[in-house]
Order: C-alpha cells, then sequence, then structure tokens
C-alpha cells in the first residue's frame, strides 16, 4: 500500500467512525464512562490537560492515533528536530527549538541543532550582559540619564509574542523599567507614546529580520526624528548608539538606518517570525522581566520540547490537542475555536495564537502544491479574557447552535493576589465549561422553577467541546511550557493537513499591491490596471472623502 493510501484509508476511517459518533452527547459519555476525567486528562510540567469534555471516546482516539501514524507526525517530528529544511518552499529548517535548548544537552542533540548551539549561546551571552547593563544604569542614555523606558518596535512575528508574554508576567517586572510596545503604522500608535516619554531616558529595540518592513521602518523614521530633535544638540551625535538597537539578520540595511553593527542583536533565517519570541526577538521581555527569568522561560519551553519528542503518543500533549481540533474541525465541522484564558494577564494570549496558528495553518494548498479539497484546515481562533468574554459573547457558545470548541486556561494560584477574587474567577472558569458541556434540559428548567413560556428561553443544548489547560501558577517556567505546548500542537496540525506550517505566503500579496499604490496616494499617478473600486476610493480619497462625488 502506497504511503498516500494509507493516509486516505486513515481519514476513511475517522469519518466513518465520526458519522455514528459526532451527534453523540456529552452527557452520555460521562454516564458511559464514570473514569472519564482520570482517562481522558494528561499532564507535563506545571499543566495539567483536561479533555474529558471532548466528544471523544477511546475508539476515537484509536482512529485518530491512527490518521497520526499514517501521516507519520513521529518522522516528521524528528525531520525539524535534526534540522532538515521542511520549510519547503523556503527551503529552510526549522530550529526554533535550538534557540532554548540547554548548551549542556549538546551531546544528545542531532547535527542540525548542534551546529547552530553554539551561535545560539553567543547571542544569549550578548542579550545577558545588555540586560544586565540596562538595569544596573550601566548603559545609559546621551545624556547620561537613566533607561527608565523600553520600546519594542515590530510587527506580527517581532510584537505579538514578546508583547504578549510581557503583559502575561507583569508580576514579574523588574521595578524601575516600562516596556512599550509599538507595532502599527497608524500614528495613533506611536504619537501617544512618544507624548509620555522622555528621549533623554528612553531606549528603541526594533524588530525587523529584513528590517524592511514597511510598519516597522516608518515607525522607527519616526522614533529616530523625535529622539533626534528632544535631545541637547551636543549629544546628537552619540544618541543612535545610545538609545537603539536592532534584531535583524540584514546588518548593511541597520547600520544604514544608523545603527551601529555592534548595537545589533542577530536573527537566523531558521526562525520563522511567529516562533521567535525564545530568540532575541525577546530581548524586550527579558528587560522588562530580568535575564534570569528569561531563561527560566527558556527552561519551561524546552522542557515542553522534551516532552514532545519523548512522550509516547497516548500520553504526547501537543499531539492530543492538535488531534483534537482535527476531530473537532474535520468530524464535527467545527468553523472557529474559542481561547479563554481566565486570567487577565494572559489577554493578549488569544490575539497570540491567532497568528502562530491561523498564519501557519490557515492554507488550502498541499506540501505537493496541489489544492486541498477533501477537507477543511485551520478554523478562526477568537477569545478573550474570562470573565469578559461572559458578558459579550458567551451566549452565542450556549444558544448559537454551532459546535465552538473552546479552550479554557485557569491558574490554580493567581498572580495578582486579591482577598475574594480568585475563588470567584476559578468558580465561573470551572462552570463556564460544564455548562457549555452538559447544557440544561427543559426537565431540569421545570425544577429549578422555570415557568413553561420561558422554558425554550432557558434550556440549553450543551454538547460544547472544551479542553481545560489548568496551570499550577503563571511563572515564567510556566508561560514557556504552555507557549511550547500550542507550538507543537501546529507543527502536528500541519502534518496532519499536510501543509507547510512555516511560510505565510498569503500576507505577501497585500503588501506588493499597497508598495504599488503608494505613488499614486503621493503624487497622483494611479496605475492604470487598478479595479474601478479601488480607483474610485483613491479619488475620493484625493478630493475630499466621502462628499466627493
Amino acid at each position: 500500500m502506497s504511503l498516500q493510501n494509507h493516509v486516505d484509508r486513515a481519514w476513511n476511517i475517522l469519518l466513518t467512525h465520526a458519522q455514528t459518533q459526532k451527534k453523540r452527547h456529552l452527557r452520555d459519555l460521562f454516564a458511559e464512562h464514570p473514569r472519564r476525567f482520570e482517562d481522558f486528562s494528561l499532564a507535563s510540567g506545571g499543566i495539567l490537560m483536561d479533555f474529558s469534555k471532548q466528544r471523544v471516546t477511546q475508539e476515537t482516539l484509536d482512529a485518530l492515533h491512527g490518521l497520526a501514524d499514517a501521516c507519520d507526525v513521529a518522522g516528521w517530528r524528528q525531520r525539524m528536530w535534526a534540522g532538515e529544511a521542511i520549510n519547503h518552499t523556503e527551503n529552510r529548517a526549522v530550529l526554533h527549538m535550538a534557540l532554548r535548548t540547554p548548551m549542556d544537552a549538546a551531546e544528545s542533540l542531532p547535527e542540525g541543532v548542534a551546529a547552530v548551539l553554539s551561535e545560539v549561546r553567543q547571542t544569549l551571552a550578548r542579550m545577558r550582559e545588555f540586560c544586565a547593563a540596562v538595569h544596573a544604569g550601566e548603559a545609559r542614555g546621551a545624556t547620561g540619564a537613566r533607561i527608565t523606558d523600553v520600546v519594542n518596535l515590530g510587527i506580527g512575528g517581532s510584537d505579538l509574542g514578546p508583547r504578549m508574554a510581557t503583559r502575561a508576567l507583569a508580576a514579574w517586572h523588574v521595578p524601575g523599567l516600562r516596556v512599550h510596545f509599538v507595532s502599527n503604522m497608524d500614528g495613533a500608535d506611536l504619537a501617544p507614546q512618544l507624548l509620555r516619554l522622555n528621549p533623554a531616558t528612553t531606549l528603541f529595540i526594533v524588530v525587523s529580520k529584513t528590517f524592511g518592513t514597511q510598519e516597522t521602518l516608518a515607525n522607527a523614521r519616526a522614533a529616530r526624528d523625535w529622539l533626534l530633535a528632544g535631545l541637547p544638540e551636543a549629544v546628537r551625535e552619540k544618541a543612535m548608539a545610545r538609545h537603539f538597537v536592532a534584531v535583524s539578520s540584514h546588518t548593511e540595511a541597520v547600520t544604514a538606518f544608523g545603527i551601529a553593527e555592534a548595537q545589533i542583536f542577530q536573527f537566523c533565517d531558521w526562525v520563522g517570525g511567529r516562533f521567535s519570541l525564545w530568540s532575541p526577538v525577546g530581548l524586550a521581555l527579558a528587560l522588562a522581566i530580568s535575564f534570569e527569568r528569561f531563561e527560566a522561560f527558556l527552561a519551561g519551553a524546552h522542557e515542553m520540547d522534551t516532552h514532545f519528542l519523548e512522550a509516547p503518543v497516548r500520553q504526547n500533549m501537543p499531539l492530543t490537542l492538535a488531534l483534537l481540533d482535527i476531530w473537532n474541525v474535520n468530524c464535527i465541522g467545527a468553523n472557529s475555536h474559542g481561547i479563554f484564558p481566565y486570567s487577565q494577564s494572559l489577554e493578549l494570549f488569544p490575539a497570540y495564537l491567532q497568528q502562530l496558528e491561523m498564519e501557519s495553518t490557515g492554507k488550502s494548498v498541499d506540501r505537493q502544491g496541489k489544492k486541498i479539497l477533501a477537507y477543511k484546515t485551520c478554523p478562526i481562533l477568537w477569545g478573550s479574557s474570562g470573565t469578559n468574554g461572559q458578558h459579550s459573547f458567551f451566549q452565542l457558545l450556549h444558544q448559537g447552535g454551532q459546535p465552538i470548541p473552546c479552550d479554557f486556561i485557569v491558574l490554580q494560584q493567581p498572580d495578582f493576589a486579591l482577598p475574594g477574587h480568585h475563588a470567584q474567577l476559578l468558580a465561573n472558569a470551572l462552570a463556564q465549561s460544564a455548562a457549555l458541556a452538559f447544557g440544561q434540559t427543559a426537565a431540569e428548567a421545570r425544577a429549578a422553577g422555570i415557568s413553561e413560556a420561558l422554558l425554550p428561553y432557558r434550556t440549553f443544548p450543551g454538547n460544547q467541546p472544551s479542553t481545560t489547560l489548568l496551570l499550577k501558577a503563571l511563572t515564567p517556567h510556566t508561560l514557556g511550557q504552555l507557549l511550547a505546548l500550542y507550538e507543537h500542537k501546529v507543527f502536528c496540525q500541519s502534518v496532519l493537513w499536510n501543509v507547510n506550517a512555516f511560510d505565510q505566503w498569503g500576507v505577501e500579496l497585500g503588501k506588493q499591491m499597497a508598495r504599488a499604490l503608494l505613488p499614486a496616494l503621493e503624487d497622483g499617478a494611479a496605475p492604470t490596471s487598478l479595479d474601478a473600486s479601488t480607483r474610485g476610493l483613491l479619488r475620493a480619497l484625493k478630493e475630499g472623502g466621502v462628499d466627493a462625488k
């Protein structure tokens, strides 16, 4: 049997099983299986994963693992770890795990990882030295003033990861240093930040692999102009060396901008942007929490890497998360996936996962260049911190009539303890996942005293699948574990859906068109190839807006 026939057969087994399984209710699954929580939960390090509220049985898991075996997830995992160029459209290795691999593990590493480990450690050593100098007040501004504010200028993977993690670890911040993030090309993002900052005490980190990202460079130029205008003329000559550093792989472009080569932290091309938080892209995070805590963050990710590489398939948390997504998307018919961290510190986690997952697997062309017709790939990810989401969109989850799988992320211990708060937060998290799973029948509503006239409005179908990830506490270590867990989940999904998780050609077309349109907005020369709508909008923008018809 050919490899493709083996894969097709595994898909057929799974989809045939789904015909009888997908309509079953979680109430029945729990009634039939008293030890369901024990048998449908996993743990690794500081994370417990309860997937007993997913609409699966042991037979379902058997079929899903059959698919994983047919798709050779284990083999692809080894290829990634070995440093093969599995990002085939860009001919690049995918070695983000090397960024958090301890040097003392070098003897057991595959050749691909070992080859880059020395470079990784050198870069980390430079980051450590730089963070120590800023925190100790040794790296000062051009006037001799101590650095009090750091502004990260980046977008996409150069912003979402460090921004999210810096917000998540607010309880671990170094006193006396404030870290800010600017990503949008809209001046409304940068300008208000600059109004609150002092040029003499501000450090900018410009993060762009190519140093050609339009949004980042627009903000960097504006920041440079603001800095030079705000410093005394006598110190402007040394301003760029004292107030700007870059994270990039394009030394020539960085130095042309005015940042010295000594101020560049190298960003290797075998690290994709959305997998780059562990690299110098995380410099703003390291400054926010201290380099020692950044190392704990790396260690947490490495612990999850080890679990992913070594745990048996039935106990492998990232693989299990990925298989559950395959089940929900391709067998139950879910088109979206809710992410609900019951932690205000993790409020940016859904946005971070949107990029990680939708840019990685939001594709309809397979690794062989063929259109995917037999199944859907990535669902739409969305979410909010609990309990805020309960008061905005949970109504749709409870009674909207469409399957929407959810991930609940819950902290056993609060990172900011206020009397009477955390127990209520936990109660809401557990109650919502249970209510979504089991709903409320008409009989239960009657027993609760609901009138017959209101019964249609007060019954809830339930059967919404969810997974709960319980973290002992939100620390640099456990956050590293959590992010690596989702990274590896996405990798497994990409193998199961047969797509390349590490390119992102879909974002390029709009950028190319924007470059072509810019001259038309600046000097009036509109390309003749433009469509009627774009021509009309350009004309309205240049001739007075909505009143110019």
